[in-house]
């Protein structure tokens, strides 16, 4: 009998799933897809057939997240990679909020969803959207083995120094308030691919992770494991980011209430959706931010300097965290493409061994590089992060495990 090694990879937020089947034997990807816009009328499907490169869409209607994963299983199906196929080894679940409890991959039964469910306060917008598609999946595949991978898990090995708010420890302790981070998944896989491209093991690498994206957070990881972050109780806390503010004085809040006469509700809005990039110059497309800066908007350039600002305060706080940093390692959409933000986030660090090499860094690719010259102290790495091939490969090794 042949050994089952296909793994697919959901990704269920609230209106959208993004999904990758991959084969474990060599970790191809077969197929990939979104679909985005759930529960409207302008719904819409991409699915792309790695195999054949045929892309297909289909745009209407998609009610809720069981007709979207039927959907997907339907397109899956069409290229002999269905959800019903013998080769599928399981199911991995990104799961945002694992809280303390789930400090590593976890195979889903009831008494796991419990938990997940009972984690929704400290993560109202993701967690409910992962346990539907959580929940969708095991009804299409009962049999199949579904696992979660949670953001926050490769974050639970901080000290307590550093994942306590110095507040009352009762008060923390009974509703669950401390530093939990998230884009754990990426953190992970990029500090161990950059450990790879220095050619040593994790086990000897210190690294600053930067994972900016239109959400953005920063790891200090020593030896392979998590000893800060800079996201906390929610993804709110730290960098500045698209749509969120990132660190602020908490008494802005009361102040927004007392004086400004706003609602608790709009105060959250305002700090996860209209703040960032967004709220200082009306965009968070760092590419059409960077266009507006070369022609002169002063409004663009301060929201810039202020995001690279808070991204030097970070750097300069985890050499501090981790005495000796072997590479800073740039990851997602912002720190992979935009030469502009990794050039301005080490210019002034050179007494910290940090330079960046113009025609390095201009240049771009798909694969891991080195962007500092061969004689830094510290090297500055691109390392293109790949949260779903974590997700897989974790999934398959604790698949593995069980069987």
């Amino acid at each position: 009998m042949t050994t089952p090694t296909r793994v697919l990879v959901l990704n269920s937020g609230s209106s959208s799933v993004k999904y990758q089947l991959l084969d474990m034997r060599d970790s191809s990807r077969l197929a990939m897809g979104l679909v985005e816009r759930i529960g409207e009328q302008t719904s819409r499907l991409e699915h792309t057939c790695v195999m054949s490169g045929e892309t297909r869409e289909q745009d209407g209607p998609i009610a809720d997240h069981d007709a979207a994963l039927k959907a997907v299983a339907g397109e899956l199906s069409r290229d002999g990679v269905g959800l019903d196929s013998p080769e599928l080894a399981a199911i991995g679940h990104r799961v945002v909020h694992g809280g303390m409890f789930f400090t590593e991959p976890t195979l889903i039964d009831d008494a796991v969803l419990t938990e997940i469910e009972r984690l929704i306060p400290v993560a109202p917008l993701h967690n409910p959207a992962n346990l539907t598609g959580v929940r969708t999946a095991k009804a299409l595949r009962p049999d199949l083995p579904q696992v979660a991978v949670f953001d926050t898990a490769f974050h639970t090995t901080m000290p307590e120094s550093a994942a306590r708010y110095a507040i009352d420890p009762r008060i923390a302790d009974r509703h669950r308030i401390r530093r939990y981070g998230f884009h754990g998944t990426s953190h992970a896989y990029v500090s161990r691919r950059t450990a790879k491209l220095l050619g040593k093991d994790p086990s000897e690498v210190n690294v600053i992770v930067l994972h900016l994206g239109n959400g953005a957070s920063a790891s200090a990881v020593e030896k392979g494991r998590c000893v800060d972050t800079s996201m906390g109780l929610t993804p709110l806390e730290g960098l500045v980011m698209g749509t969120r503010s990132g660190d602020l004085d908490p008494a802005v809040i009361f102040h927004l209430a007392r004086v400004g006469g706003m609602s608790m509700d709009e105060i959250d809005g305002l700090l996860n959706k209209r703040s960032g990039l967004f709220g200082l110059c009306g965009d968070n497309d760092m590419r059409e931010i960077r266009r507006r800066v070369d022609e002169g908007d002063e409004e663009a350039a301060l929201a810039f300097d202020i995001y690279i600002h808070r991204l030097k305060k970070y750097i300069g706080a985890y050499f501090a965290v981790l005495g000796r940093v072997d590479a800073v390692a740039f990851t997602a959409g912002v720190g992979e493409n935009a030469a502009a933000v990794r050039e301005a986030a080490i210019a002034g660090l050179e007494p910290l061994g940090l330079v960046v090499d113009g025609g390095l860094n201009a240049a771009r690719g798909r694969e891991p590089r080195l962007i500092s010259p061969a004689s830094a102290r510290v090297a500055v790495a691109v390392v293109p992060t790949d949260e779903e091939l974590e997700i897989a490969t974790q999934t398959y090794e604790l698949v593995g495990k069980k069987s």
